[in-house]
């Protein structure tokens, strides 16, 4: 992989300034880290627009659950992405579409192809391999 995340002063400022977290592949099931942790963000004061074509137009904590990154009514500050590294290019393409700032894919997901479509779409905010809840907590 030769992707390298920016500094943790920049996650940092990524994290201090986003208001809105788009959750792909958010599961509607509570033992599911993508759920704790989009139920943490949520305690931290951010609002999450959860994203899962599986559960489209039902709610997971109390929000609606949109089928793509195109039908999130707001502006997206940070995708933060649950779904294997093999599903990184295609959201790549799908993030690039929206008005999305952060492309951040948790801990254990990273894909250069990703990188290097959203580089060459000028989409340089891109962060990898990390978990927002351990960045959150630093």
């Amino acid at each position: 992989m030769s992707f390298v995340n920016p500094s943790d002063a920049t996650i940092k400022t990524y994290l201090k300034e986003a208001k809105n977290i788009a959750i792909v592949g958010l599961s509607n099931k509570p033992d599911r880290t993508s759920y704790q942790i989009a139920e943490l963000l949520q305690q931290k004061g951010y609002t999450i627009f959860p994203v899962n074509p599986m559960i489209a137009g039902q709610t997971v904590l109390n929000e609606k659950v949109y089928a793509s990154l195109m039908e999130v009514p707001e502006k997206i500050d940070i995708v933060d992405i649950f779904r294997r590294s093999d599903a990184l290019p295609e959201i790549a393409e799908d993030f690039v579409k929206t008005d999305a700032e952060v492309f951040w894919a948790q801990l254990g997901i990273e894909s250069d192809e990703a990188a290097t479509y959203l580089q060459n779409h000028n989409r340089n905010d891109i962060v990898m391999n990390r978990c927002i809840k351990i960045e959150l907590n630093k």
